[in-house]
């Protein structure tokens, strides 16, 4: 008996939108659960070797390729993606100055994590503003869980660029200063992501809910 054919041709941009939120908020969990020491950074997983350093740059590589493929709904958002897909390689590739290690080349880690965050911290602006436009109720919780998500991942890289500016004055009393904050900005990254899938229930009418082992919805 034939196979049937595909009832779809390619990844729905909401499939990738639910992966790469998953992606993302177990990022930073996974490798610190499975680093052989209390890591001060999630970029410091990368000299740890192992699991955990196959957990970053695997998982890096697989968020730069669904934000590769991910075009959005409009020219900004295709080109913002593609920005954030090669910064995304570049934190994976320059491993960090950190854990007694130099730098391949000084500040393309710590400049590609920043411009990758800040294009994230746009997305969601972007979904934002999509959310508002529609105006329903679970459409303005979408909205509020936006702007949070954009807040947390601004200021978790606005602290982190203080504490070097400023000569590590917040890490030399809270060690794992940079670990926290990039935390939560892959979870609020994370949390944007999923939301903006439109897998949740609570946050989508059922006329727009999609789900990925279905045809879900086009909206």
């Amino acid at each position: 008996m034939p196979l049937p054919d595909p009832t779809k041709e390619e990844i729905d941009h909401r499939t990738m939108k639910l992966l790469v939120g998953v992606i993302a908020l177990s990022l930073g969990s996974l490798t610190s659960f499975f680093a052989g020491t209390k890591i001060t950074s999630i970029s410091a997983s990368y000299w740890e070797g192992g699991w955990s350093q196959s957990i970053l740059v695997g998982f890096l590589f697989a968020i730069a390729s669904f934000l590769l493929a991910y075009n959005g709904l409009s020219r900004f958002e295709m080109l913002m993606s593609k920005f954030a897909a090669v910064a995304g390689l570049g934190v994976a590739l320059f491993p960090c100055g950190c854990s007694g290690h130099a730098e391949i080349i000084p500040y393309v880690h710590f400049g590609s994590a920043a411009v990758m965050f800040l294009i994230l911290a746009c997305f969601c602006y972007v979904f934002y503003k999509r959310a508002r436009a529609k105006g329903h109720t679970e459409a303005n919780r979408r909205a509020f869980i936006y702007v949070l998500c954009g807040i947390a991942i601004i200021a978790s890289v606005l602290i982190i660029v203080f504490d070097k500016a400023a000569g590590g004055v917040l890490s030399s009393k809270i060690s794992r200063l940079v670990f926290y904050c990039e935390s939560a900005a892959l979870v609020a990254f994370g949390i944007s992501w999923l939301t903006a899938s439109k897998v949740l229930p609570i946050l989508t009418r059922s006329d727009e809910r999609f789900s990925p082992l279905g045809k879900g919805t086009t909206k």
